[in-house]
């Protein structure tokens, strides 16, 4: 794991649908006594200047959570090292190649280097895809989208409502979300070529651009909310591997395919590749390889049902068909300026 164990990260939503997973990865009772702030539904100005709810109590899997990522995340590695995995905090893949059927890993860590023998590699490494891009995998981007975002405290106690918000603007999107903290993060998503970097990363100007915002910014100023620290920026377009397995090796999650952040699938589908790429590679271990065609099969399938959902949802937008950003994603435009739009 390359990431400090304290490290906040902005990917804090798990939809309801993650219940069962985290039931089958044996990990749920804990979660759920980690402290981990429920999500009762959501709120959006998508479509309309009015907010829409939907309430999670209409879901079969109960309520979604807002996640203390730290926390979580070491939930995972903990359950890893439970089951017998080796757990290398602070560590990057400096060099993986092919060896006699097998691997040879290189690590760099706080320590210095280190080599590992392996027969398989899982590619865990996020939007990166460090490992698959290695062997020669290339990402296949379907839109250029960027998100700029920051966290921000609130001057008066009392927020409870921990709700997703989300708020649709000409050039792009806007939401915010409780978080376990008491903080709020509010994060505006836009295309790379059409954001103003500069203005974005600036904490005064992005905190106003926030309070511009009808919902967003009515709900930062009803209990006083002031920008914490600076905004940040990455990427957050949909994306995947032209292919995600080859000889000996399998990528899940964000290195795999990577969602608009739109879908709060992000951490859903970390899970279930995950999951399902474990499988997989245990059959193969045992000598079936027909488990490894069947993973790249449903991922093939996630994707297509994912690009067609997000088109859908976007296409309920019209009050701004004529900008670039809401343009891009009614389908009206060719496939080669969308691509050309996530390069730039």
């Amino acid at each position: 794991d390359a990431a400090p164990a304290d490290a906040f990260r902005v990917g804090e939503a798990l939809p309801p649908a993650a219940r069962p997973l985290l039931r089958d990865l044996g990990v749920l009772e804990r979660f759920q006594a980690d402290g981990h702030l429920p999500c009762w539904g959501n709120v959006s100005a998508w479509g309309s200047g009015g907010p829409r709810v939907h309430d999670h109590v209409f879901d079969p899997h109960g309520h979604g959570w807002h996640l203390d990522r730290a926390r979580f995340d070491a939930l995972l590695r903990d359950a890893a090292a439970g089951a017998g995995a080796e757990v290398v905090a602070g560590a990057e893949v400096v060099e993986a190649k092919r060896a006699d059927g097998g691997w040879i890993v290189q690590l760099r860590d706080g320590g210095g280097t280190r080599v590992i023998h392996a027969g398989w590699l899982v590619d865990a490494t996020g939007r990166r895809s460090a490992v698959a891009r290695r062997q020669g995998a290339v990402r296949v981007p379907a839109d250029g989208l960027v998100a700029f975002w920051a966290r921000f405290r609130p001057s008066a106690e009392g927020d409870r409502d921990a709700r997703t918000v989300v708020e649709a603007a000409p050039d792009g999107w806007w939401y915010t979300a409780l978080v376990p903290s008491g903080e709020r993060v509010a994060a505006f998503l836009t295309d790379g070529d059409l954001a103003d970097r500069a203005a974005l990363l600036s904490p005064g100007t992005f905190a106003a651009r926030a309070r511009e915002t009808a919902l967003v910014g009515g709900i930062l100023a009803a209990r006083g909310y002031g920008i914490h620290g600076r905004p940040r920026g990455s990427g957050a377009g949909s994306a995947r591997l032209d292919r995600c397995a080859g000889e000996g090796w399998a990528a899940v999650g964000d290195a795999a395919l990577s969602f608009d952040p739109l879908s709060s699938q992000g951490i859903l589908n970390s899970l279930y590749t995950g999951v399902r790429a474990g499988q997989a590679i245990d059959r193969a271990l045992g000598g079936d390889p027909d488990g490894i065609a069947e993973y790249v099969r449903r991922v093939d399938q996630v994707y297509a049902a994912y690009l067609r959902n997000r088109l859908a949802y976007y296409a309920a937008e019209t009050r701004w068909a004529d900008r670039p950003f809401w343009r891009r994603r009614s389908g009206a435009e060719s496939t080669a300026e969308t691509v050309a739009s996530a390069s730039g």
